[in-house]
Parts: C-alpha cells; structure tokens; sequence
C-alpha cells in the first residue's frame, strides 16, 4: 500500500501548491485588482444592466444577507415548480416521473442551500432537464451565495472603521465568472477526455460481461461533475455518486475530482491572509485546520487498510483492507482519504459506501461533520472557523486578563454571544433531530422502522450520520437508511434551512459589527492571534466543544459498535 499512501501524499501536496496562488488571485478579483480573467468584465457588465443592478453600489452587512437571502427564496420557488413537475417537461428521454411534494421539496432545500443530500437515485429521481436547469445551476449559485458571504467577512475584517462593505452582487457574480466557469471548464474538460460522458441522449444498450443487454444511463455528466466538486455540492449524477464508474472512471479521474473538491477551500483560507495582507494569519488558520484533518484521516486510513476483526477470524485476506463497499480501483486509501477530506470539507461526495466503513472510520466522518470548520464548503468553512476563533479570542483574553480583540477590533458582548449561539445552533439541530427519529423509531406509530433496516447500534449510526450530514451542508449518507419517506424529506429539510443561513447571517453579523469599531493600535500586551499558541488554543476550543457536545451520541453508534466487533 506504500504507492497508494505516495499517491494522496503527493495529491494533497500539489492542492496546498495550487491553492496558495489560486488564493491570491481570488483576494485580488474580490479587491477589483487587475487579473487575467478581466475579458470577463463585458459580459458581467452585461449581466449588472439586464439586473439592473450598480455594482458599485456600497452595502452594509444588513444589506447584504438581505439580497442574499432574497434571492435564495427565489430560487427555491424556481427549483420546487421544476422538480415537481419534472415528468412533463421536455429532455426526459428515459421518461422518468416527477417528484412528489414532500421530495420535492427535500431535493429544492438541499440544493438550495449547498448540501445536495440526495433521497432519490440520480438515474431514475431526476430529467436532463432538472439535472441542468434546476439541481446544476444551484450548485453553481449556491457555491458562489458562500463564497460571496465570506468576501463580505475580508471586506469587514480590513483594519478601518465602515459600516461600507462592498457590493454582495460583485462578489457573488465574479464567484461564478471569475473563479467557479474557468475551474469547472477545466475539470469536465480533463473528465471528457478521461471516459466520462456528456451528452443529451438517452439510454445506451451496451452487453454485459456475462451477455445480458443492459440500459446504462448516461447525460451531461462530466459538466455536473466539475461543479459537484469544486463547488463542494457533492450531489451526484448517478446514485452511486463518485463510486459510479461514469462518473469516476479511472484512479487518475479519481485524484482530479479530490483535487477539485480540496482547491477552493484551501484557497480561499490563504485569500483570507493575501486578503488583509496578514500571511501569517492565513498560515495559522491553515495549520490549524490541517492539524484536525490529519487527527481525523490517521485513525480511518489505519481501521480501513488492516480490515474487519470478523473476516479476519474466519481466514479471509485483507491484505488490501477493508474492501465491502469500496471500488477496487481505488482502493482503501484514496476511498479513505476522499471520505474524511470530503466530509470535513462539506462536498460529500462518495467514491465509496460509508455505511460499510469500520465503525470507527464512520466515527471519524461524522466527526468532521459535527466540527464542521476544518476547511469546510465554499467560503462557508471559513465562516465556520471564524465562530470557534472569537471564542478562543474572547476565553484567551479572560486567561490574561485583558480586554479580547481580534485584528485591532475589541470582541465584546454582543459578538460573543452570537458566536456561541450559532456555535450551539450546530449541535442542537444534529441531536435533537436523532432524537426524535430515535423515538419515532422505537415508538412506532405508523410503521416508521420501515425505513430503518440495521437495529442496533449501526441504525442508530445511520440516524445520526443523516441529521448531521444535514446540518453540516454535507450531503454524504449511510445509504442503508430508507430517507425517501414524508418524514425524513421534511425534517431534514427544515434541519437544512435552520444549518445553512443563521450560520452564515452569524459570521457576517459578527464581522459587520467588529467593522463598525474603532481600530485599536497593537501594544506590547496585545494578543497575537498569528501564532503556533494561538493555533493550539483554537484546536483546544473547537475539541472540548465537539467533545462534550457529540461524544455521548458517539459512543451510542460507531464507537459500540466498534467494541462489540
């Protein structure tokens, strides 16, 4: 396994690479600097008249998360009409049906708010026409509603007193022409030439290995693809996502789509340094994130390469690892290195079945899900992290008795309590909603434990993994939980909303308000919060809060059933 360890070694050293530039260019897009993508300006130009929209038009934060917010409804609406109507509507070759209300209305939520977890199969669950119009261009505007968000957060962070924080329409429009067209024209260029398909034609007849005529679906794959990683969507095409072999056909497509899913969010933590011309912090919040990542990955890559206790007692070679629900061509390395990157990172994209990880492995996931701030989705991890670091900002200020602030800005009252709401916002929609499925369970009212097939430790597992891939945006799922059901579309649905945007208005409520302030100049006795014992203190915040938060429901799910194996 020496080559497979090489291989994700040498991938995620080539994203850092990439990234430090790529974040560099991004500060300097959202400054309106000069860049090399400025042939673009006549067509956003085009875009700002048709709108009728100034982008030169300053907002204050109030202001932004109002057009933010205002034009994420509108999508909704849009997204719901098309889903629910979908079988009518042209470019359905395959004939598939429309959606009913209650999934409709999952698949418009999800979507809507970048998570894109998935209740029906992408063959049968959705047209060509929903696939493009619908589920693709929200993956496109909902990665670019993050990215906008955090800009909003550098233009409030710079050290002056505004209540003047740019124009929420610039940062969102050149997320997209700037930063997510060229990436993805880059991407389903390389998957195209690599065997993914991309057409508009329906159906292919092809003749199995064993001589059966089969049906493989295929569409404009390699497009939805591009957009599903880079913009940390993670909602695949077909059902089995990244495991399909359409969607993944290689190992080399395989380290392209991880690349993709790595780029952004690494980027934009060093767009936050190049940003506020504070390297040093953009290093330190990088570190700082690697270190969690690496403290989540070195438990999966040991459970999933050394395989199953079970197996192994009955004699069977687990040479290559745990192997039950991965693909062979990847193995279990790159399958455990795309699970954990793609859950701290919110993509959830799947090249494997997490369902049929080690429990242990699962335990690691849904930890990254519940912390939710190492690297994270587009812009939004970022956003995540800022929460855990006004905490620390404020407890390091009691420790050495000085009042706490953050880039020459003091951190008062009003900044700390919203963290620490939004900071228990994550928690309480993650248990309170296994909780009640747990009771629902149990209790029986109405034949609920239909949609559960594992009792046990592992269906509660399953339970939990759910609310909390919804309510990290993540979208990846133990698939042995039958999620198509009245109520898991609702609920989850509501756990979406609630996850998505009081966690976004808290970040840029926080900024705008530490904006407003007076800079305070930098003394002998100001807290550095650029350094390796800063980066400690913050990693210590975020663990005991995960701790205390999450371990109980931990120990109920993987961790028993790691002990009973």
């Amino acid at each position: 396994m020496t080559s497979q360890y090489l291989g994700v070694a040498v991938l995620f050293a080539f994203a850092v690479l990439t990234a430090v530039p790529l974040g560099r260019y991004i500060a300097r897009v959202f400054q309106g600097q000069r860049t090399w993508t400025d042939f673009l300006a006549p067509l956003e130009n085009l875009l700002y008249r048709l709108s009728g929209i100034d982008p030169a038009k300053q907002m204050s934060w109030k202001q932004h998360l109002l057009a933010l917010l205002s034009i994420n409804l509108v999508w909704f609406v849009y997204a719901f009409a098309l889903l629910f109507t979908q079988g009518a509507l042209p470019l359905n070759p395959d004939g598939n049906p429309s959606q009913s209300a209650d999934l409709a209305w999952n698949t418009a939520v999800s979507f809507l708010v970048n998570c894109n977890i998935q209740h029906y199969s992408g063959e049968t669950g959705a047209t060509y026409l929903t696939q493009l119009v619908v589920l693709m261009f929200l993956q496109f505007v909902t990665a670019a509603t993050g990215i906008a968000a955090l800009a909003v957060v550098f233009e409030a962070l710079r050290q002056r007193t505004t209540e003047q924080l740019g124009n929420f329409w610039f940062f969102f429009v050149r997320s997209i022409t700037r930063l997510l067209l060229p990436l993805c024209l880059l991407v389903a260029t390389i998957l195209v030439f690599s065997g993914t398909p991309n057409t508009l034609q329906g159906k292919a007849q092809c003749i199995s290995v064993e001589g059966d005529t089969v049906n493989v679906s295929r569409g404009p794959v390699a497009a939805f693809v591009a957009i599903k990683e880079l913009g940390t969507n993670g909602g695949g095409f077909m059902g089995a996502n990244g495991a399909h072999p359409l969607e993944n056909p290689t190992y080399f497509t395989n380290l392209v789509e991880t690349w993709a899913h790595l780029i952004i969010p690494f980027a934009v933590v060093f767009a936050l340094g190049f940003y506020l011309q504070r390297r040093r912090l953009g290093w330190m919040i990088f570190g700082t994130m690697t270190v969690g990542f690496l403290m989540l990955l070195g438990p999966t890559l040991y459970y999933e390469t050394h395989g199953s206790p079970a197996l192994s007692s009955l004699g069977v070679d687990q040479s290559l690892g745990a192997l039950e629900g991965k693909e062979i061509r990847f193995g279990a390395v790159a399958s455990a290195f795309w699970g954990i990157s793609s859950t701290i990172i919110s993509v959830g994209s799947v090249n494997s079945m997490h369902d049929s990880w080690m429990p242990v492995s699962g335990a690691m996931a849904q930890l990254g899900m519940m912390i939710n701030a190492f690297y994270g989705g587009c812009g939004v991890g970022v956003l995540n992290f800022l929460v855990y670091l006004i905490i620390a900002v404020f407890i390091a200020g009691l420790m050495v008795g000085r009042t706490p602030e953050f880039l020459g800005k003091k951190v008062e009252a009003a900044e700390v309590k919203i963290a620490i709401l939004i900071a228990l916002l994550h928690p309480f929609l993650i248990l309170a909603g296994t909780a009640l499925a747990t009771y629902g369970y149990n209790h029986d009212p109405a034949g609920l434990s239909g949609w559960l097939a594992n009792p046990g430790a592992h269906g509660f597992s399953e339970m939990l993994y759910e609310y909390t891939s919804a309510a990290a945006n993540n979208g990846s799922g133990f698939e042995g939980l039958g999620d198509n059901t009245p109520w898991w579309n609702v609920s989850i649905g509501v756990v979406l909303l609630l996850a998505r945007y009081l966690p976004i208005i808290g970040p840029v409520a926080i900024a705008g308000l530490l904006a407003r302030k007076k800079l305070v100049p930098e003394s002998a006795g100001t807290l550095r919060t650029d350094t390796g014992t800063f980066a400690v203190m913050i990693l210590a915040v975020i663990w005991i809060i995960a701790a205390l938060a999450f371990f109980p429901a931990l120990t109920l799910g993987p961790l028993a059933e790691h002990f009973a194996l």
